[in-house]
C-alpha cells in the first residue's frame, strides 16, 4: 500500500470516527416503568388524597407503589446505558461515565437539599411534596442532559417536559398537585415509551 493510499485511509477511518453517532441507548424499558411508577404512586396519592378522596388507601402505599417503579425504571435505564457503552470508545464512552455519576450526585444533593430544609423550617412533611416533584425536577434535567450529549432529542423534550410540569404542579394543592404528576408525568412516559420504537428505528437506517 502506498503512503499516499495509507494516509487517505487513515483521515477517511478518522472522520468516520469523528461523525460517528453516539451508542443508541433502548430507553422504552425504562420509560414503562417509570410510566407505571408515575400511574400507580402518583395516581394512588391523588385518588387517596384531599377532603373527598375517591379511595381510601393506606399512607404508605403510594409511595410504595412509587418507590417500587422508580427503582425499577432505575434499573432498566442502568441497563440500556450499559448495554450501549460496550462498543463506545474514548470521548463517548466517557461522556457516558459521566452522566451515569451526575444521577448519584444529583440525588444525594436533592437527598441533603429536602431533609435540611424539612429540618430548617420543622415540618417534616413537607418531604412529602418536594420529594415527588423534586426528584421529577432533577430526572428533568438528567434528560436534557443526556439528550443533548446523546443527540436524543425524544430524551431532551421529555426532560423538558417533566422539569416543568413538575415544578408548576407545586402551585397547586392537594390532590390536583399528584394529578398534574399522574396525567402530565406518567402520559409523557407512556407516549414516549411509544415513540422510542420509531425513534431507533430511524436511528439505525
Amino acid at each position: 500500500m502506498s503512503v499516499t493510499t495509507a494516509t487517505a485511509t487513515a483521515t477517511a477511518t478518522a472522520s468516520l470516527d469523528v461523525v460517528r453517532a453516539p451508542s443508541e441507548v433502548d430507553n422504552r424499558s425504562a420509560y414503562a416503568c417509570f410510566a407505571l411508577a408515575y400511574v400507580l404512586g402518583h395516581g394512588s396519592a391523588a385518588a387517596s388524597g384531599g377532603d373527598n378522596p375517591l379511595l381510601d388507601l393506606p399512607g404508605w402505599l403510594p409511595m410504595t407503589l412509587l418507590g417500587i417503579g422508580l427503582a425499577a425504571g432505575t434499573v432498566q435505564a442502568t441497563r440500556a446505558a450499559l448495554r450501549a457503552q460496550r462498543d463506545a470508545t474514548g470521548p463517548e464512552a466517557l461522556t457516558g461515565q459521566l452522566l451515569g455519576a451526575a444521577w448519584v450526585s444529583a440525588f444525594a444533593a436533592l437527598f441533603l437539599a429536602i431533609t435540611g430544609l424539612a429540618a430548617a423550617i420543622d415540618h417534616p412533611d413537607i418531604q412529602t411534596l418536594l420529594w415527588p416533584t423534586g426528584s421529577a425536577f432533577v430526572v428533568g434535567l438528567l434528560y436534557i442532559a443526556e439528550g443533548a450529549a446523546r443527540r436524543n432529542p425524544l430524551h431532551y423534550s421529555l426532560g423538558t417536559w417533566l422539569a416543568l410540569t413538575s415544578t408548576a404542579a407545586l402551585l397547586l394543592g392537594n390532590p390536583a398537585f399528584y394529578w398534574v404528576l399522574t396525567l402530565a408525568g406518567g402520559g409523557a412516559y407512556v407516549l414516549a415509551a411509544l415513540l422510542e420504537r420509531r425513534r431507533l428505528s430511524l436511528a439505525t437506517r
